[in-house]
């Protein structure tokens, strides 16, 4: 990772408010001096989501993660330190210096870049054979697709010549060797044969990543030949569990979701239609990588998957991956058609709208789905479909969520809701109880989160304290140093707190985060900033409450020092006894709060 001095790392941090860059990613409204909205990190249907232009930080009291505009960055668009830094110094036009690497990972930069280069290099090839007498063959194909020259343009759409060497003979004229060519996924090496292209006679996909880079291809092939479509193999470059087709100009969309497709040409088919925002998987089944990449843009997915059986089972397996990062799915019912490019042919865009409009909720198409396996003539097998749908509801851990799908269910499914309700209610007791999903409660804290002993709350709480009322470090470091906080993290925590304040009179707690790398460190050192504290009568119980809670805090300091003290240790003996005598005075007197 390059390095960074403290400085700038805190002038690109300053120069880029943190308001600004995360309301670029989540809708923020006003409350007080701070802002809030939807945690981008875990689904809630309640904003918890906080962002302090005073602090310049964010915190979640529903999932805990906090920290200050890099890890934001970091957390969101899966960003590195660096990747992290360089965007935020762009934004804010700060040149950074140009860092040394060492020579290992300078050879993996090049590499990689050396990779981006022939994949694009391939790409211009393709796109150019289209356009010759060569590519006809393709060019009449896309043509009978009903694609636009425009779209063809739009997607660089291309074609990969009938002879198996072409490719690999041009880019070794373009000066790229055996030893990168092998790991670009275009080229196969072998001693017999000699060099071959992966792809020759087919329509080329090019397949760029959020970056507009292509990064891959995929190839339909022209006439007779298997497999009829083909994917680049994974790379250092290309990986098909992290991309999706067309996501590079669908993440740029005005509209409310995505569209979630199987193929190529159903993506480019409703691009044309003036659908921006459809995606696809890579001729892969959606994994918790996409789910992840399409919550970085979206929070609804509409699933237009084929209508055939296939697509129905690969909808069944999208629909618990997409609802796990939090992201709502619904399902388009395209019948009598197959997919949306077959469909848009037929009826047209209007009609497709329309069908957007009435997309099915996923549960419901879930339970529609699941009744065509059972005999709903045979009582028996009524019977135990009512069950299954029983044991799906449960799955609902609100009581008004799970109240309104058992109404939809009936009304859908033609039960009387009293008996589905009961049914509901009798497997819940047989059970033990709603199966729970882990909610977090208001506090932020999950109830099967390891509770803090009371030791690790009175540390916390002084920290917090301080953070919030800097007129009482005057106050506090009569009697506490940072040696006095027994956990490790709070520990680290104060010692920057307390010398800031001894710097600066102040504290800047988005600067302090940047001091801790580990993710979950951030996450409840930034909790230490945004900590609610119970509000006191008054000053004198204020007093009372920061007297205890300082006491509490000096006496473990002192019983874990003694426990860990060596014999011959004097002065160690000596600085114990004391702060036994001071922590006695302290006892007696009365802390004044201006």
């Amino acid at each position: 990772m390059p390095f960074y001095s403290d400085e700038l790392i805190e002038e690109v941090r300053s120069r880029n408010d943190i308001v600004d860059v995360i309301g670029g990613y989540v809708r923020l409204q006003k409350k007080g001096s701070t802002y809030f909205g939807l945690c981008p990190f875990h689904n809630e249907k309640t904003g918890s989501f906080s962002v302090s232009p005073n602090k310049q930080m964010f915190y979640c009291f529903g999932c805990g993660a906090g920290g200050n505009v890099f890890t934001f960055l970091m957390k969101y668009e899966n960003f590195t330190f660096s990747e992290a830094m360089q965007t935020l110094a762009n934004r804010a036009g700060v040149e950074l210096p140009q860092q040394e690497m060492t020579s290992a990972q300078k050879k993996e930069a090049d590499r990689r870049t050396r990779l981006l280069e022939i994949n694009k290099e391939a790409a211009k090839y393709f796109y150019s054979l289209l356009r010759s007498p060569r590519g006809k063959r393709a060019y009449d194909y896309f043509k009978t697709r009903e694609l636009s020259d425009e779209t063809m343009q739009k997607f660089g759409l291309g074609y990969s010549d009938q002879y198996s060497d072409d490719l690999y003979r041009y880019l070794r004229k373009k000066g790229y060797d055996d030893d990168i060519l092998k790991d670009s996924g275009l080229v196969t090496i072998d001693e017999v044969r000699g060099g071959h292209d992966k792809f020759w006679n087919r329509a080329m996909f090019p397949i760029m990543d959020v970056h507009n880079r292509v990064i891959g291809f995929g190839g339909r092939v022209m006439g007779e030949g298997e497999p009829k479509y083909l994917n680049s193999p994974e790379t250092k470059i290309f990986d098909k569990s992290r991309n999706l087709y067309g996501l590079h100009l669908a993440r740029t969309t005005r509209r409310n979701q995505l569209l979630l497709c199987e193929g190529y040409m159903d993506v480019i088919a409703l691009h044309q239609a003036g659908f921006d925002n459809a995606v696809a998987s890579l001729g892969t089944a959606l994994t918790s990588g996409h789910a992840n990449l399409l919550k970085r843009y979206t929070k609804e997915v509409y699933l237009t998957y084929d209508s055939d059986g296939a697509g129905v089972k690969a909808a069944l397996r999208a629909i618990p991956i997409l609802k796990e990062v939090g992201i709502v799915t619904k399902v388009i019912n395209m019948r009598p058609y197959k997919d949306p490019d077959e469909f848009i042919k037929a009826l047209g865009a209007e009609e497709y709208q329309k069908r957007i409009d009435e997309a099915e909720n996923s549960f419901l198409f879930q339970i529609r789905i699941l009744q065509e396996s059972y005999d709903m003539d045979d009582p028996e097998s009524k019977t135990a479909f009512y069950n299954e749908i029983a044991n799906r509801l449960l799955e609902f851990s609100e009581e008004l969520e799970r109240n309104n799908y058992m109404e939809a269910v009936a009304q859908k499914f033609h039960i009387d809701f009293d008996n589905l309700r009961k049914l509901v209610n009798n497997l819940a007791m047989k059970n033990g109880g709603v199966v729970q999903r882990q909610e977090p409660l208001k506090s932020g804290v999950h109830e099967n989160r390891k509770k803090e002993d009371g030791m690790k709350q009175s540390q916390k709480l002084l920290l917090t304290w301080l953070i919030e009322n800097t007129s009482l470090y005057g106050k506090v470091k009569e009697w506490i140093t940072p040696m006095d906080f027994t956990e490790p993290l709070y520990r680290r925590a104060a010692e920057i707190v307390f010398s800031q304040f001894e710097e600066t009179g102040s504290v800047n707690p988005a600067m302090i985060i940047n001091l801790f790398e580990d993710e979950e460190e951030q996450n409840e050192v930034a909790g230490l900033f945004n900590a609610t504290i119970h509000e006191v009568e008054s000053k004198n119980d204020l007093a009372k409450a920061i007297k205890e809670t300082i006491i509490r805090v000096k006496r473990n300091s002192i019983d874990e020092r003694s426990k860990n003290l060596a014999p011959e240790d004097m002065a160690g003996l000596m600085q114990v006894v004391q702060d036994k005598k001071a922590l006695d005075q302290l006892e007696h007197l009365h802390i004044s709060i201006e």
